[in-house]
């Protein structure tokens, strides 16, 4: 029996039990609080899976507790601390700044994968602050920063456990105390993975070099990352070391959503029989929206999941088109979504500190307006701790019938966009919205093809993806409508860390 067993399930505990076991093998007892150091060729890997209400995030976030109890050090991709030969620690992952966001509201102090493989380097000066913060040496004494400067870093660290956030709190800037990144040289000890069916073979090797012990905790139901022919890592992994969770009724009892989600399940369901459960649910709960028409106005925060490549494009143009955008510029608000980073070799450390402030591949992120020098612009970079981001950036704005982009802002190199009012499915994994709305006719053509995805019909993936990424309500749209905006574009609901770290408009 489990400490934590008034608040698990049956198989939420017989998983908490067998991955108790894997650490005490491993030198870390989260029962008895004994810890060990750490020994080469002690390894251990294990998968925790379950669909949409599972229970997933609150087993991970009931280990991490135990972990943190028993003496481990939680490692972020801010800051490490000095090491010890004989610390244990955690880091708990996930592939996404969005994934990331949403485990951290949730209390989880989650940073992502790429933070983690790519750490960065401190002014030793600021350094005694952040050893102080982190508890590791008493409260230094710096030229320039005040007393108050300090409490304020201070407070915040207590409640948000950000050390660029506290020492933006006192005042300074990433660049006063960020003089560069560097690959990670040494490996680290245990590492939780949220949304491990987005990882590929790839990442999972990589994962593997880093840490001893790891942790994986994922969704079969959802698509396998798009070069992994339908499979997914935790697939490959022997049966004893996955631990399945099933649906916890008592916690989300009367959740339309996730019962249409876990319909899908039944064989025998066709595509039609579906969205006559979606209309029915929608008569009797307002979760579910049985929609006419495209609403514009939830397109600049959360984009419409569709399947196909020219329905989102279409319907990003018809966005930009009833909101009056020019076609040569962009309007502040304008969602985008990174498609990476162009830059060659030379300018390694811009990538990396680009990356590392969020930029990375399928960030969502909003316009704010154009930078200081020519093709710079300023960016609200969704769910991440310090998002107001200034860069070079390359914004494609692709069109219809056109096989090259219009670019209506371009550096020589820098961050690349894609516009963000319309997504594929596939690129939504990893993230979550309090509204969604899912394109049908897209998953009605995915039907009646009759593609089928690791012995899955293709549109029942789909929609599952596309169901379980809203967490309050979903809008079915079953027209190739767009309604009409209440109001123009709108920046002031961006909330931002206390004083927001910039980076710096460099030439490139």
């Amino acid at each position: 029996m489990t400490p934590n067993a008034l608040t698990l399930s049956h198989d939420q505990a017989d998983a908490y039990d067998s991955i108790s076991e894997m650490l005490r093998n491993v030198g870390v007892d989260i029962e008895e609080g004994i810890l060990t150091p750490p020994q080469e060729g002690r390894e251990a890997v294990a998968a925790v899976m379950g669909k949409a209400g599972s229970g997933k995030t609150l087993l991970l976030a009931e280990l991490v507790k135990a972990l943190d109890e028993a003496g481990v050090d939680i490692v972020s991709g801010d800051y490490e601390g000095r090491r010890r030969k004989d610390r244990r620690t955690l880091a708990i992952l996930a592939p996404t700044n969005k994934a990331a966001s949403v485990l951290r509201m949730r209390g989880v102090p989650a940073t992502t994968i790429h933070r983690i493989i790519y750490t960065p380097v401190y002014d030793p000066e600021y350094e005694k602050i952040a050893d102080w913060l982190a508890g590791n040496g008493e409260q230094p004494e710096i030229e320039g920063l005040t007393e108050e400067a300090l409490e304020r870093a201070a407070a915040f660290y207590k409640q948000h456990k950000s050390i660029p956030g506290a020492l933006a709190a006192a005042g300074l800037r990433g660049s006063d105390f960020i003089t560069g990144w560097k690959r990670r040289d040494e490996p680290l000890d245990i590492g939780f993975v949220d949304e491990g069916s987005m990882l590929d073979d790839k990442q999972f090797e990589d994962l593997k070099e880093i840490f001893s012990t790891l942790v994986l905790f994922g969704d079969p139901a959802q698509l396998a990352p798009v070069n992994q022919s339908g499979a997914m890592v935790f697939d490959k992994l022997p049966e004893k070391s996955k631990h399945m969770l099933h649906r916890i009724h008592r916690q989300d009892a009367d959740n339309p959503i996730l019962d249409l989600a876990h319909a899908l399940s039944d064989p025998q369901l066709e595509f039609h029989d579906f969205e006559r459960m979606v209309e029915e649910t929608a008569r009797k709960d307002d979760r579910v929206v049985w929609a006419q028409r495209v609403e514009v106005d939830l397109m600049a925060r959360s984009p419409v999941l569709v399947w196909r490549n020219a329905t989102r494009i279409r319907l990003i143009n018809a966005f930009r088109q009833v909101h009056g955008a020019p076609e040569d510029a962009l309007l502040e608000g304008e969602p985008l979504i990174c498609d990476g980073i162009e830059l060659p070799l030379k300018h390694r450390k811009k990538r990396l500190d680009l990356e590392a402030r969020g930029l990375i591949k399928g960030a969502q992120v909003i316009y704010l307006g154009p930078g200081r020098k020519p093709g710079f612009s300023r960016l609200h970079v969704m769910g991440a701790e310090d998002p107001r981001v200034s860069a070079a950036s390359i914004v494609k704005i692709e069109l219809p019938d056109e096989e090259e982009p219009f670019i209506p802002y371009a550096a020589r190199m820098g961050a690349t966009f894609l516009h963000g009012a319309a997504v594929t499915i596939h690129k939504a994994q990893g993230s979550q919205w309090d509204n969604v709305q899912v394109f049908a006719p897209d998953l009605f053509v995915a039907a009646r093809m009759g593609r089928v995805e690791a012995g899955q019909p293709l549109w029942k993936r789909l929609a599952y993806v596309a169901i379980t990424r809203a967490s309050e309500r979903l809008y079915w749209v079953v027209r190739n409508r767009l309604a009409k905006p209440t109001g123009p574009l709108r920046v002031d609901d961006l909330t931002v860390a206390p004083v927001p770290l910039v980076l710096q408009e460099e030439e490139q």
